[in-house]
């Protein structure tokens, strides 16, 4: 995951969607089986079981890790090495609603999703990347800003 083998961990976060979206998709999936039971009835078993299946694969790679070594940050797939990182703000929902709307740069690098209400604003200087910042997703922001910050 990491590129040095010597590293060491100091923030690990999975941003899993709430309990709420997995019922509302576990109720979904069911309800496929109203529409596919008059055409085929053994269907209407099989397809809401394969429709749960497809959205707790899509929900699971939607959900970000966010790690955090002495080396560099891991938002999801994206890296980016510490010595680029000039600072981190965790910020409240109010701001974090503010930041990611009205305030939002269009060249901020984006890891942010619906189901957190909060967001640490990642400082980037890096003279070959115009990211002023990256935008990341937490349910602790407080801690992750720590971590970025040490």
């Amino acid at each position: 995951m990491t590129s040095a083998t010597n590293t060491s961990v100091s923030y690990r976060e999975k941003v899993w969607p709430p309990i709420s979206w997995w019922i509302v998709a576990a109720a979904l999936s069911a309800m496929t089986a109203g529409m596919v039971y008059p055409v085929w009835a053994t269907g209407a078993v099989i397809v809401p079981i394969v429709i749960f299946a497809a959205v707790v694969l899509w929900l699971r790679s939607a959900s970000p890790t966010l790690l955090v070594t002495d080396q560099e940050f891991l938002a999801g797939p994206a890296h980016i090495e510490r010595r680029f990182i000039t600072g981190a703000e965790a910020m409240d929902p109010a701001e974090s609603f503010l930041a990611r709307g009205a305030q939002l740069d269009a060249r901020a690098f984006l890891v942010i999703r619906p189901w957190v209400k909060t967001v640490v604003k990642v400082t980037i200087d890096d003279p070959q990347d115009p990211t002023p910042y990256w935008l990341v997703s937490s349910k602790q922001p407080a801690r992750l800003a720590a971590a970025l910050q040490q």
